[in-house]
């Protein structure tokens, strides 16, 4: 490790340059089995998530509000797991597991803002199945594509501005000599446990965004919702009621599995805490939505269904075609 003296008012410190990332290294003797298994997850994200990006761009009938912001959550997803399983993937095969403070402060800044970017997604995902049920005259009117981008647009750069002031706070803050860090990726508790001296004041900056970036919209989702349902039991036929209700049922899961299993790693009472567990609630929950986003929309929305099925037979029948071509020239 390398490491300049120095002295400060809250003690003895050092300027480390980097810190080592644990990871999985615990269990010598799965390193192959994880690999492999992380490696298919990763792969099925990536495809899964680039299937629902593509069928959302090309077939017209999801030309809609609701499946823009469904490929720009699948877009996230894919680049929220490639701030992360690459990594581990690498760290699996490899003795050094160092990472410099500047690649850490990149990893956990990006991990923020995407993080935080998904809470605004699926909040702006609400307020649109909130104007499409309780608003469907007006829907064409105030869902408009020139809203959709700001919509989005404004989901990222909030993210952005907020978590330059949270990183640079946090790695501005001197770290003692411990440099190990029980985890498999840079995430924030991990790295304030590092830090020397009084932390209370990134304790409270950490508490308030999250009350701005997930707090906030998890009330305003359920504000969308508890409008929604009203209005749907307001519907004089039972037929519509669920024709109602399964426009919402995707984002209703994916919004639980995302919220839920966020609140069981985050939130858990303290006593329940171990360094050793939390990387692996923490692994599950960097992976669940990503994985099982795919998954629910295919499963659970008539229209991604029928749309999947165009695509990919029209994709079938272009490689028979093709091979068909290649065998007669």
């Amino acid at each position: 490790m390398e490491h300049t003296g120095q002295n400060s008012p809250l003690g003895n410190h050092t300027t480390l340059v980097e810190f080592i990332l644990i990871g999985f290294s615990d269990v010598p003797k799965l390193q192959g089995l994880l690999f492999g298994v992380f490696l298919i997850i990763y792969v099925f994200i990536l495809t899964g998530n680039s299937l629902i990006i593509t069928i959302t761009k090309v077939d017209p009938s999801l030309k809609t509000p609701m499946y823009f912001f469904l490929g720009n959550l699948s877009f996230l997803e894919i680049c929220y797991v490639s701030v992360t399983l690459p990594r581990v993937l690498a760290d699996l095969c490899r003795q050094n597991r160092k990472i410099s403070i500047l690649a850490c402060a990149v990893q956990m800044y990006f991990f923020l803002i995407l993080s935080a970017t998904e809470c605004f997604i699926l909040t702006a995902m609400a307020y649109d199945r909130y104007v499409a049920i309780c608003n469907p005259l007006l829907y064409p009117v105030i869902m408009n594509s020139r809203l959709c981008i700001q919509l989005a647009a404004v989901c990222w750069t909030t993210s952005i501005i907020i978590h330059i002031v949270s990183t640079c706070v946090i790695f501005s803050s001197p770290f003692c000599e411990r440099n190990k860090m029980n985890h498999f990726f840079c995430d924030v508790p991990p790295i304030v446990q590092l830090v020397c001296g009084d932390t209370s004041g990134i304790e409270l900056m950490t508490y308030i965004i999250a009350a701005l970036v997930v707090t906030i919209p998890f009330l305003l989702i359920l504000a969308s919702y508890v409008k929604i349902i009203s209005t749907i039991l307001k519907l004089p036929s039972a037929t519509g009621r669920a024709k109602a209700f399964s426009t919402c049922s995707s984002h209703v899961m994916v919004v639980t599995l995302f919220f839920g299993s966020g609140i069981v790693v985050y939130l858990r009472p303290k006593s329940t805490h171990s360094s050793g567990m939390d990387k692996y609630f923490l692994f599950f929950y960097t992976i669940l939505t990503p994985l099982f986003n795919p998954i629910i929309y295919c499963l659970k929305n008539k229209d991604v269904m029928v749309a999947l099925g165009k695509f990919l037979q029209k994709w079938i029948v272009l490689g028979l075609i093709t091979s068909k071509n290649s065998s007669h020239s």
